[in-house]
């Protein structure tokens, strides 16, 4: 499966709801110069549903479907990009496009056997055009639309930057194991929870990835790629709820978020 484009869709039927999340981004819209690259190709087996993550229902939706939302919301996004497995293509159309209304061009791109093949083949779909790229995660269905302008703001507006990702500050007792010995406590202040999404310029990422597939290179995230050429990247501090849903106890949790969110 290549990259699969379609323009701005709307629904006849849409579900009710999920817009009544819509975040208040200001009056003054910043420019669209982002691509959005929602990577969705997990197999779920950590969660222990055989649909994947992405497709278990929250709140009536499937979770992909809030990330989505979320993105499209979003002044500075010009495009989004899904990157799912090319056999599972029809159903995120059916299931989690269909029942949405969305403002911005939207396309498919075919997932790796890696996180990371799977976000190089999701800057595959990058417009040219496109000075940044957020890279997130579809187990992060918590993200909001105000926390995504501020990562983009962070990188347009300081120059000597190649990149920002939201995180959030470490809140536990930290220690370093060898074995099952502690031989370190070291000092949390120093230490953040990197989330998603991660906004870089766009050319930066790119040289990061194709430096990485070259030398064979796995990294945790894509800031450590970047980091790796010595790029500049900042955090941008997040909310704790911005939880990324790795096991079914995760699942409650953004739920009883999500359905707070809806009420107020």
């Amino acid at each position: 499966m290549g990259p699969r484009s379609r323009g701005p869709r709307t629904s006849g039927a849409p579900r009710p709801c999920p817009c009544a999340c819509a975040e208040r981004v200001g009056h003054e819209a910043p420019a669209a110069d982002t691509c959005a690259i929602i990577v969705a190709g997990g197999s779920g087996e950590r969660f222990g549903d055989p649909r994947g993550k992405q497709f278990v229902e929250l709140c009536g939706l499937p979770m992909l479907s809030w990330s989505v939302m979320a993105f499209d919301r979003a002044p500075s996004v010009a495009r989004i990009v899904i990157v799912c497995a090319p056999e599972r293509a029809a159903e995120v159309e059916k299931d989690v496009l269909s029942p949405l209304t969305l403002a911005k061009p939207l396309a498919l791109a075919p997932s790796g056997a890696t996180r990371q093949e799977s976000v190089r083949s999701g800057l595959s779909a990058l417009p040219r055009d496109l000075e940044f790229v957020a890279v997130h995660d579809a187990a992060r269905p918590l993200v909001e639309t105000e926390m995504i302008e501020r990562a983009v703001a962070t990188v347009r507006e300081d120059g000597t930057l190649a990149g920002a990702i939201l995180a959030a500050r470490s809140i536990d007792t930290l220690k370093l194991v060898e074995g099952d010995m502690i031989v370190a406590t070291p000092d949390r202040s120093f230490y953040w929870a990197a989330q998603t999404p991660q906004v870089f310029r766009s050319a930066k990422l790119v040289a990061a990835h194709r430096a990485a597939a070259r030398e064979e290179y796995e990294g945790t995230d894509d800031a450590s790629l970047v980091e790796r050429l010595g790029g500049r990247v900042r955090v941008v501090e997040c909310s704790r709820d911005n939880i990324k849903v790795t096991v079914p106890e995760d699942l409650a949790i953004a739920e009883a978020t999500l359905e707070r969110r809806l009420l107020t």
